[in-house]
């Protein structure tokens, strides 16, 4: 049985590229901010990302990056693994990973001279970093070829 498609969350169809997009009503978004009043992001829970070799980018994950397994994984029918990254997870899908197009997530770090320091030594090839906004970063690919970044904060301004 075939599935209902999904909505995306974007205007597709003739609508995408003959009309501006459409706003909502009057009222529904706060003033000044454009936030809806029924979605307000808190935090991003996690990320997921295709890895071919689960036990590799588990090695990875945690070894290097120093993540931690969850043990609380249900089990889905295709390999997997849950990291926790300070607050937020990675989620590992068994899958072939996509062309790297710029796509990327970024772990926010306290001292990023120091990480990058420890993962060279430790053999992983890094960036230099550089600053961006208020903060620095860097990135390095996982095993499986995924973009990490890796960001520091270096003043009082909110993160990007």
């Amino acid at each position: 049985m075939l599935e209902p498609p999904r909505p995306s969350g974007r205007v597709t169809g003739p609508a995408a590229t003959d009309q501006a997009p459409v706003a909502p009503p009057a009222g529904d978004t706060d003033a000044g901010t454009g936030q809806t009043r029924g979605m307000r992001p808190l935090d991003i829970h996690h990320v997921s990302i295709n890895v071919p070799d689960v036990g590799e980018a588990v090695a990875f994950y945690t070894g290097t990056l120093g993540g931690t397994r969850r043990a609380d994984r249900p089990d889905f029918g295709f390999d997997g693994a849950w990291i926790d990254l300070g607050g937020s997870q990675v989620h590992l899908l068994g899958a072939t990973t996509p062309p790297a197009l710029g796509q990327h997530f970024a772990i926010r770090v306290a001292d990023l001279d120091a990480v990058v320091a420890e993962l060279r030594d430790g053999g992983t090839d890094v960036a230099d970093p550089t600053a961006v906004g208020p903060g620095r970063q860097t990135f390095l690919t996982d095993p499986a070829g995924n973009t990490v970044e890796l960001y520091e904060l270096v003043d009082d301004a909110p993160a990007p």
